[in-house]
């Protein structure tokens, strides 16, 4: 009779090498994909970044509609109430990479959630206030913190763990998600200011902004392997790195590494132009300067808003040409135009709107932030896997020229009766952005190792 035994064996054991053979596989991604999904999840990690930006940028719609309504209920001078905002937008900016470093260390998640509801304490708050030191506070110290982590540091993060192809474009998307929040909130907030106040747009702020902690939350990831994905593009798979520890001793670090070279200077020079140019002018003190000139504060406010339609177009265009063409000499054509634009404004401001002051804004607005994608891709160009918080740092430039132009506005208006000197000055500091763009030179290109092939 035929023993089945060696059989029966010997088909056990083959069962255990593939046990065997299955469990001691290398680590890869915990969920591997017996196919590649038709949409990547870098996608949908983007999208939810973009609305996060939105919800979040309710609080940028807000300070140039609060001046006019603060200065008549408590009497405050209008420098008084800039200063509480350059407080906030240099917040804002110092904030950022060190908010960048912070994301390393505990993730995107956990800061982005915290930084939201900073913010809608600090708006909250704002209602009960009577004294100028609590604007400051309130509005100043606690909105400023809060956005400053909410700032383009973290689409600069998202972009740069979850992109390797595609990263000006999404640059663009994202950095375009601050001007679509502002599209949504500004129609709204100047309504609710003119009609019931302030404070319930204070609120408004506040809700909008707890609103998207749940979307944070519940969909952001801080890194493709937390979804078991390579980053889009990548040629494989990356673990997630070990958390980043010390990161205020980081962002320092990098700071005093890069502040060695002459593009950060360079970058921090025309970055800093641009807030002074965007922010701290136009979008706090475009709305009284044509109120000024007998335009109604809802109107001033819907073409702020119409600013933000053309400057989702233009930053989106503006990261698809920063793919395909030199990243220097796109930020000396966006600053030159810019300048230009600016020195025609005071000639166009009127009580009603009419065709030239709707070509400024469509022309403007395709300029507001197109400076953003070519300006990371120079910061990383140069700097590597510190680009993000070194861009933080330019950043912080940015809302520093943002803060002292909020603030020099509104005394220039209590001083001359009139934002024109302003408007002249900021068109002329624009030129001087453009050359310094141009100055900035190319990264050098790495050195190969001995016998390596040229790519």
């Amino acid at each position: 009779m035929l023993s089945l035994g060696p059989l029966v064996a010997d088909r056990t054991n083959q069962q255990a090498v593939r046990v065997t053979q299955t469990t001691d596989r290398p680590a890869g991604p915990r969920r591997p994909l017996l196919r590649a999904p038709r949409v990547h999840r870098a996608w949908s990690v983007a999208a939810v970044t973009f609305v996060t930006i939105i919800g979040a940028a309710a609080f940028a719609s807000l300070p140039g509609l609060l001046i006019e309504p603060l200065h008549q209920e408590f009497d405050w001078s209008r420098g008084t109430i800039g200063f509480a905002v350059s407080v906030n937008l240099a917040l804002y900016g110092l904030t950022a990479p060190f908010a960048a470093a912070l994301m390393d260390r505990f993730g995107i998640r956990k800061v982005v959630a915290v930084a939201l509801t900073v913010i809608a304490a600090g708006s909250v708050l704002t209602v009960r206030m009577t004294e100028p030191w609590q604007l400051v506070l309130y509005w100043g110290v606690l909105v400023g913190l809060g956005s400053g982590s909410m700032a383009l540091a973290f689409a600069a993060t998202v972009t740069n763990r979850w992109f390797v192809r595609r990263r000006g474009l999404v640059t663009g998307i994202l950095t375009a998600a601050g001007a679509s929040g502002q599209l949504v909130f500004l129609p709204l907030l100047s309504w609710l200011v003119q009609h019931h106040g302030w404070r319930p747009a204070a609120v408004t702020v506040a809700l909008s902004a707890l609103a998207v902690v749940p979307f944070v939350w519940l969909l952001l990831r801080d890194h493709p392997a937390d979804a078991g994905v390579a980053a889009y593009g990548a040629e494989g798979f990356t673990p997630k790195p070990p958390p980043v520890r010390g990161a205020a001793r980081r962002a320092v670090g990098v700071l005093l590494s890069a502040a060695r070279t002459g593009p950060f200077w360079l970058l921090a020079g025309t970055f800093a132009i641009c807030g002074a140019s965007t922010n701290g002018l136009v979008k706090t003190h475009f709305v009284p300067a044509a109120h000024d000139h007998g335009m109604p504060i809802t109107a001033a406010a819907s073409l702020l808003a119409v600013i933000g339609v053309f400057d989702v177009v233009g930053t989106i265009a503006s990261g698809w040409f920063t793919d395909r063409f030199e990243a220097r000499r796109l930020l000396a054509v966006y600053y030159a135009l810019r300048g230009v634009s600016l020195l025609f404004l005071p000639m166009l401001l009127a009580p009603s709107v009419q065709p030239p002051m709707v070509f400024f804004i469509v022309f403007y607005g395709l300029d507001w932030v197109a400076t953003v994608p070519p300006t990371i891709a120079l910061c990383r160009e140069h700097y590597g896997e510190d680009s993000a918080i070194v861009f933080g740092w330019v950043l912080a430039s940015h809302q520093v020229g943002a803060a002292v132009v909020a603030f020099a506005g509104g005394v220039a208006r209590d001083v001359f009766g009139s934002y024109d000197v302003v408007w002249y000055a900021s068109g002329a500091l624009c030129a001087a952005a453009a050359l310094m763009a141009l100055v900035i030179r190319r990264a050098p290109l790495p050195r190969l190792a001995p016998g390596a092939p040229a790519a």
